[in-house]
């Protein structure tokens, strides 16, 4: 079993970030059961993942030695003046990265080392911006697919972090531009309004009218039509899991490449036309509106992820 008291560097954010931390190597999906056998308490009182902690409370996680054992942290921190990603901005509270394709943010069950979060850390360890004996770890502000390109940002302070997921899943005060290529012509913009429900099992999402089933809205615009395909600028609304793919493909214009939602006959065809291995869709851009507090300084600013070059060429030669 792992006790901890909370301290004032981890106070003040949700319990399930927190338990991420204290568990890095463990997969999620072992994590979330935690929660669900109501194996992780505070006080000795079960508490929802969306608990926040405060401070001198005591956290207890239930565990086995033998569990612990197995997710114990072992991956190398290694001292290097080689970024491997595409820094769009840096300063002392945030890290804005253009993540290529292929690539998770967090580790799954199959991979917990080759991680964008890894790569980000690496490079803040060689920067003396990251103790790995401090409790506080750096992490992104949001995710997006594997598959996706595109901009994410990282906090690096803990107080930061929480402001930008607090933007993140709010959404007043931040707007976030995806670039999509879809399966057919689209003849006008439009907005979906489809709640979603996940299928943790199956790990897919489908468009319910549950009572378990999210709220989602997306908006989008028509950039360019082709002869086969038309290229979207897409907004979200709110942030449900594969919401984009799940939407456009509900109005029967699937992702270019989609091979979870998308058309599968269409995608074979176009990837012997194009030699595109996944989805098309990019995270092109985030803009800030007005902001309070430490990050008040990027009020205003836009910070844009250019298109990776196997997606500008596919576009180059479509008609």
């Amino acid at each position: 079993m792992i006790e901890k008291i909370i301290d004032s560097r981890n106070s003040n954010q949700r319990i399930d970030k927190y338990v991420r931390k204290l568990l890095p190597n463990a997969p999620l999906s072992f994590i979330y059961k935690l929660f669900r056998k109501k194996d992780i308490k505070i006080n000795k009182h079960w508490v929802d993942k969306s608990y926040i902690i405060q401070k001198d409370e005591l956290i207890s996680i239930y565990v086995t030695d033998e569990q612990l054992e197995s997710f114990k942290k072992d991956e190398i921190l290694c001292k290097t003046s080689v970024f491997l990603h595409e820094i769009i901005y840096e300063d002392e509270n945030i890290l804005i990265v253009n993540k290529p394709k292929g690539l998770l943010v967090h580790g799954d069950d199959k991979n917990k080392k080759t991680t964008l979060t890894n790569d980000v850390l690496n490079y803040l360890y060689s920067k003396a911006e990251y103790d790995p004996d401090n409790s506080f770890t750096p992490g992104p502000a949001h995710r997006i697919d594997r598959n996706t390109s595109g901009i994410l940002i990282f906090g690096k302070k803990i107080e930061v972090l929480q402001d930008l997921m607090k933007l993140f899943k709010d959404k007043s005060d931040l707007v976030k531009e995806y670039i999509a290529l879809v399966v057919g012509r689209v003849e006008k913009d439009g907005v979906i309004k489809n709640k979603l429900l996940k299928d943790e099992e199956k790990n897919m999402v489908f468009v319910s009218s549950s009572k378990e089933a999210k709220e989602a809205i997306t908006e989008y615009k028509v950039l360019k039509n082709y002869s086969e395909t038309s290229l979207l600028s897409v907004n979200i609304l709110t942030g449900r899991t594969h919401q984009i793919r799940v939407h456009l493909n509900y109005i029967k214009h699937p992702i270019v490449g989609d091979n979870k939602y998308g058309d599968f006959k269409f995608n074979k065809e176009f990837s012997k036309k194009h030699c595109i291995s996944s989805q098309f869709l990019h995270s092109k851009s985030i803009k800030f509106g007005k902001l309070n507090g430490i990050l008040s300084y990027l009020s205003y600013k836009t910070f844009t992820a250019p298109l990776p070059k196997e997606l500008n060429e596919v576009l180059n030669i479509l008609h």
